[in-house]
Order: structure tokens, then C-alpha cells, then sequence
């Protein structure tokens, strides 16, 4: 693949899936210790909403992801934050009402022929550099943000009843979360596509928990499993000519399920 380095095209897919990795690592191991694995899941779907909204209004389809998914992730960290054993089924809802408004303004959009399958799977071969850009001031934004909270997101996630009784804003940390959880999923749109984000999110930071003794450690591991997931499926994508975002998927789950088979046969053996 050193040969396609020359084309543009490639050299923006690597940087891309290098920033998408660096959010993924980080945010991916919020949401597994803090257990909101499906909350961010509901998020993802229904951001498709936001995508059919900008494609009737004309406007950058990230965009209307980005700023319908912070919507959908208030909305549920209002519902969920109080009544989280309750809110699977509200999540369950809004992840299908945001796709069928997405589906009905595609619809309603005249002339529209785009690729809807690229936010859907993932293209990451079609990356342009201004996504680029947008993509390194999301993560500079995650990553300042968790740096100078990473305390407080360390005690919110290992005991939240303690971080509270220590004075630790709670709530807003966990509205703080799911608006980074929201950010996360623009960046990924590109790479893996809505469908499939929720994968490379918890993959590689199952893995990492299970190798790691600080959350810190946790998140660069993962950061490196993702890289390496990202740039391993993006040579068998140009390689064998398949779908980017399922091949990056399929490696990072086949790492997944040798890495469980093994611990497995550790603790058997144990």
C-alpha cells in the first residue's frame, strides 16, 4: 500500500482514521466504565435524523448530525440521568424516530443523489481535507476537555454516589459525556458510518480494559487498537476493493473474539 500514498485520497484516509482513533480511544473508554454503551448507541442512530434534515435544507450533512445528535443526547441525559434502569425503552424510541425523520426528509428532498450509504457504513476513501480540519478541532475539543476533567470523569466513572458526596458536579460531567459522545460520532460518521460507530467504539476499549490498571492507560491502549484496526481494514478495503467501514469492523472483531477465545482458555486452565 506505500505505492498509494501518492494519491491524496489515501494519505486523507490515514489521517482520518489516526483523528477518529484518538476520539474513539478516548470517549470509547468513557462509555464502556460508565456503562452507556447503548445510550450512545441511540445517539448514533437517531444523528441520522440530523442528516435528512441538512439534506432538505441544503446544508453540510455533518453539521446536521453534529448538532441533532447534541440534541438527542440532552434530550436523553434528561431522561436517563435519574431514571436510567427506565430509560432503555425512551433511548429505543428516539434511536427510531430519529431515522424515520431522517428517512422522510431524504425523501422529501427534490433531486437529491447522493450516496446515503456513505453515513450509513462509512467512507472513509471519500474523506476531503476540510473534514480533516474538522475533524482535529473535534478532538482537540475532547481531548482538552477530558484532560482538565479527567478527575472528575475518573471518580464520576469508578463511583459516582462517592464523586457526588465529594462536591463533583455529576450531573453536568454526565450532560459533559454525552455531548463528547455526540462529537465522537461526527468524527466516525466518515470512517464507519452511523450503523457501525458503536463497534469501533467498544471494541478496542474492551480489549484495553481488560490489559489495563488506570483509565488513563486504558484510553491510549484503545487509541492504538483503534489506529490499528482503522489503517489494518483501510489495506484490506484498497486491496481487495470492499466497503472501508465493514472492513475496518470485520478486523477489529476478529481481534475482538481471538482476544475473548484466549482470556477464555486462561480462565479454564485457572
Amino acid at each position: 500500500m506505500i505505492e498509494a500514498l501518492q494519491y491524496e485520497f489515501i494519505r486523507n484516509a490515514l489521517i482520518a482514521g489516526l483523528l477518529t482513533s484518538v476520539a474513539c480511544g478516548i470517549i470509547g473508554s468513557l462509555i464502556v466504565v460508565n456503562r452507556v454503551v447503548f445510550i450512545s448507541g441511540g445517539i448514533a442512530h437517531a444523528a441520522y435524523g440530523g442528516i435528512g434534515i441538512a439534506i432538505f435544507l441544503g446544508i453540510s450533512p455533518l453539521v446536521g448530525a453534529g448538532l441533532f445528535a447534541l440534541l438527542i443526547s440532552m434530550i436523553i441525559g434528561l431522561i436517563s440521568f435519574h431514571n436510567r434502569e427506565r430509560s432503555d425503552t425512551i433511548i429505543g424510541v428516539l434511536w427510531a424516530v430519529g431515522m424515520a425523520v431522517g428517512i422522510i426528509f431524504v425523501d422529501l428532498s427534490p433531486g437529491y443523489s447522493a450516496d446515503l450509504m456513505s453515513y450509513l457504513f462509512g467512507s472513509i476513501l471519500t474523506v476531503p481535507r476540510y473534514d480533516l480540519w474538522l475533524m482535529a478541532a473535534l478532538d482537540g475539543i475532547i481531548a482538552l476537555t477530558i484532560l482538565y476533567f479527567y478527575k472528575e470523569f475518573l471518580a464520576m466513572s469508578y463511583d459516582e454516589e462517592f464523586a457526588a458526596l465529594r462536591g463533583i458536579p455529576v450531573k453536568a460531567l454526565y450532560f459533559v459525556l454525552l455531548g463528547l459522545v455526540a462529537c465522537t460520532i461526527v468524527l466516525t460518521i466518515r470512517v464507519v458510518g452511523l450503523i457501525l460507530v458503536i463497534a469501533l467504539l467498544t471494541m478496542p476499549t474492551y480489549i484495553a480494559e481488560k490489559i489495563s490498571r488506570s483509565l488513563a492507560r486504558m484510553m491510549c491502549i484503545a487509541f492504538v487498537l483503534s489506529a490499528a484496526f482503522t489503517l489494518t481494514g483501510l489495506w484490506f478495503s484498497y486491496t481487495f476493493n470492499i466497503s472501508s467501514g465493514a472492513s475496518i469492523i470485520i478486523v477489529a472483531a476478529v481481534v475482538f473474539i481471538a482476544f475473548s477465545v484466549i482470556n477464555w482458555i486462561k480462565g479454564e486452565r485457572r
